[in-house]
């Protein structure tokens, strides 16, 4: 049994983790993993007290304490990893990453009738569109998670129309980057309003958290509407 030393070594809380995995790979040993949704500390002896994982938490749900801990084990560490190594590899934390197949449905008898655009400008990813966008001016944002148009089908139809499209991922986009621009946008703009479409997996839940953030730093209180996706294209209940 390893010995248990005063020593630094994180802390997460659960309350502010929403399990998006960013914490994971910044890991190089291995000592957190996505379980039940949350970051866990998979053992202490897996854990340096180094902290590199601070920084990737959008939540900032990660700390360092010092507390009575097991001793950091460095061999234990390597034979961890080279278990690790030893297995079938696994998506690395957020559940988006997860594959998964659907059963085809089959085609319509009759060809549905073609639809047309509802969009009425360009661009639409939030790190092109300028702040002072004369579309953005007194309008109804939506602000869309990447993969949302691909899941649901009639996304032009049911979001777009007479809306101002922005397009953004909390997970793989510049986050600090998307959030310093949607401040700016609601400064600059005065937009009417926000709708935010997301799909339903932990990390996206960051895109109405930087809004929520983004208002609150500009000193805005827009009505604000959230609604979910899930990966089969449906309006998830409750939205």
């Amino acid at each position: 049994m390893a010995e248990k030393i005063r020593r630094k070594i994180i802390r997460i809380d659960e309350e502010k983790c929403d399990g998006c995995g960013a914490c994971v790979p910044s890991c190089a040993e291995g000592a957190l993993q996505i379980i039940d949704g949350k970051a866990r500390l998979v053992s202490e002896v897996y854990c340096d007290g180094l902290g590199a994982c601070l920084g990737e938490c959008p939540r900032g749900a990660i700390t360092i304490e010092e507390r009575v801990a097991a001793e950091f084990d460095e061999q234990a560490v390597k034979n961890h990893l080279s278990k690790e190594e030893g297995t079938e590899p696994q998506p690395v934390g957020c559940p988006s990453a997860l594959m998964k197949l659907f059963d085809k449905q089959a085609a319509p008898a009759v060809e549905p009738a073609e639809s047309s655009s509802m969009l009425t400008h360009w661009p639409v990813q939030l790190a092109l569109v300028p702040p002072a966008a004369s579309f953005l001016n007194d309008a109804d944002i939506l602000l869309a998670a990447d993969c949302a148009p691909f899941a649901y089908s009639n996304f032009h139809r049911d979001f777009i129309h007479n809306r101002a499209v922005l397009v953004a991922c909390p997970k793989l986009d510049d986050y600090d980057a998307h959030f310093k621009k949607l401040t700016d946008i609601l400064r600059q703009s005065s937009p009417k309003s926000i709708t935010v479409v997301k799909m339903e997996v932990p990390c996206c839940s960051g895109l109405t958290y930087m809004v929520k953030k983004a208002m609150a730093l500009a000193g805005k209180n827009l009505p604000l509407k959230e609604i979910t996706i899930s990966a089969r294209g449906q309006i998830v209940p409750g939205n």
